[in-house]
């Protein structure tokens, strides 16, 4: 996109070779139609979008006709991006995004602007709410934004924030809310993250005052460390809820009567960290943990009580012992309209045969997901200290139950032509007659795995093993087709 700049061409003159610029009426991207300029434009970042502008006085005009403005301070921290980031970066890059975000909402140039929805991205320094509040309040009673989503990104590594300055960072958000309450009206989505609520009131912000609100995203927030927090708003328009190291004890959803997805991923809690009361219309749920020292098993139905409609489920243990007891007959109320399911993160020397005991727990499953976890990263001292010693599930099989003849579909992930894998994929084969795909795939990849450059003893097999792979599965009596998808 660097090539779009100002650059005089390079012309012909007298036959000889020579830069002139060409005129401004004939600049090919002007003559572009509005509509695709302003999708091309749509697609940049700020930064390169700003640059764009200046190509013209056509070009200028356009940004104030985008309907949708990312203005991410990322993308205004120096070029390479320094790690750390120090607090002179980040304050001078909310010093330009107020000004970049002024310049769009405060229209200069007597364009009727079109910006409906801004996904905003700031970091929490300074006055930065306070320079934000007035310009995105004016736009909201303006008429000009209808729809805001707004992420206070937190600066560093989380586990860098002591509780007292978690504590700290909730009473700016409190005020920004308190002294803009009309930023409220149109907040639609919203990311908190390393944020103590214990001394406000949490609940009236996010559900009495958002009346908007359809995506709360919670990343290392909490009420109080280990305490029940209790959702009971019957009037919320929320349909997805995600949680990232949130430390509550339980949350509790006494009533959120529109949500459809949540995401759990890795909570404190010693025993189970939700409990539904009334939550109709919950179809998507995502469970996400590495069970450490301290931590009970628990029951999932238990768990599951309160849920009648989830059809895609995804439990995710990376490559750590389960954090649930073995049970399946006991799941079927909740899942019974279960379509998709998808189990993460299994220890690459666990037995998976235990996993086809879903098959009888969830008897209209159509889509299952297997991953294996083979993460050379951590099995070094440090990233052991708060496991438990890893134990292959010992669960009770029972292989005389009904056939499953929904599943279609079997997708492994981080397939390495282990004995146990073939032996898995032959026995669901069995279990499910009209099993019609397989797709094998290798392992998503790891940074920290990479960094150690450690070859691992089994790979993916290559183009010439795959026939051999295709061989072993099929046994001469199945003829499911075999995707390889590394």
């Amino acid at each position: 996109m660097a090539s779009w700049g100002v650059t005089p061409k390079i012309m012909r003159c007298n036959g000889g070779t020579g830069f002139s610029k060409q005129p401004e009426e004939e600049d090919r991207f002007s003559m572009l139609m509005d509509d695709i300029l302003i999708s091309i434009l749509g697609r940049l970042d700020l930064r390169t979008a700003a640059r764009m502008s200046v190509l013209s006085t056509w070009w200028r005009r356009l940004p104030w006709l985008l309907p949708e403005l990312n203005i991410d301070v990322k993308d205004f921290l120096p070029i390479p991006r320094p790690n750390p980031i120090e607090a002179m970066d980040m304050d001078k890059a909310m010093a330009s995004l107020t000004k970049a975000t002024r310049s769009f909402l405060v229209n200069r140039h007597g364009e009727s602007s079109s910006i409906s929805t801004l996904h905003l991205k700031i970091y929490l320094v300074n006055d930065s709410l306070c320079e934000a509040g007035p310009l995105i309040g004016d736009a909201v009673e303006s008429g000009l934004l209808k729809d805001l989503d707004l992420a206070i990104l937190y600066k560093r590594d989380i586990w860098a924030c002591s509780e007292e300055g978690m504590l700290q960072r909730g009473q700016p958000i409190d005020g920004f809310f308190s002294d803009y309450p009309v930023v409220l009206h149109c907040l639609t989505r919203l990311s908190l993250y390393t944020v103590r609520f214990e001394k406000l009131d949490m609940h009236h912000v996010l559900f009495d005052c958002c009346k908007q609100l359809k995506h709360l995203a919670l990343s290392h927030c909490d009420v109080g460390a280990h305490s029940l927090f209790k959702i009971d708003a019957p009037n919320s328009k929320l349909l997805v809820l995600e949680l990232t190291y949130c430390r509550f004890e339980i949350l509790e959803l006494v009533c959120l009567p529109k949500l459809e997805k949540l995401r759990c991923n890795t909570w404190v809690s010693r025993h189970a960290p939700l409990a539904f009361i009334l939550v109709p219309s919950l179809g998507e749920l995502e469970l996400s943990c590495d069970a450490i020292h301290g931590q009970s098993e628990f029951k999932l139905s238990e768990l599951l009580q309160g849920t009648t409609c989830i059809h895609t489920l995804t439990l995710g243990f990376k490559g750590e012992n389960l954090w649930m007891q073995p049970e399946m007959r006991q799941l079927l109320p909740a899942f019974c309209k279960l379509r998709k399911l998808s189990v993460r993160g299994i220890f690459v020397e666990f037995d998976l045969l235990w996993t086809t005991a879903f098959l009888l727990a969830a008897p209209c499953i159509e889509i299952l997901h297997i991953e294996v976890w083979e993460h050379i990263c951590d099995v070094d001292d440090k990233s052991r200290q708060l496991h438990t010693e890893r134990r292959s599930p010992q669960w009770e099989m029972q292989f005389d139950g009904p056939k499953n003849r929904f599943l279609k579909e079997l997708e492994f992930s981080g397939f390495r032509s282990l004995e146990q894998q073939f032996t898995f994929i032959r026995s669901m084969l069995e279990r499910a007659p009209n099993l019609q795909m397989i797709i094998l795939k290798g392992d998503e990849r790891c940074e920290y795995c990479d960094a150690l450059d450690t070859p691992r003893a089994v790979k993916f097999p290559k183009k010439g093993e795959q026939e051999m792979v295709v061989r072993r599965i099929r046994d001469g009596i199945f003829s499911p087709r075999i995707i390889f998808d590394k």
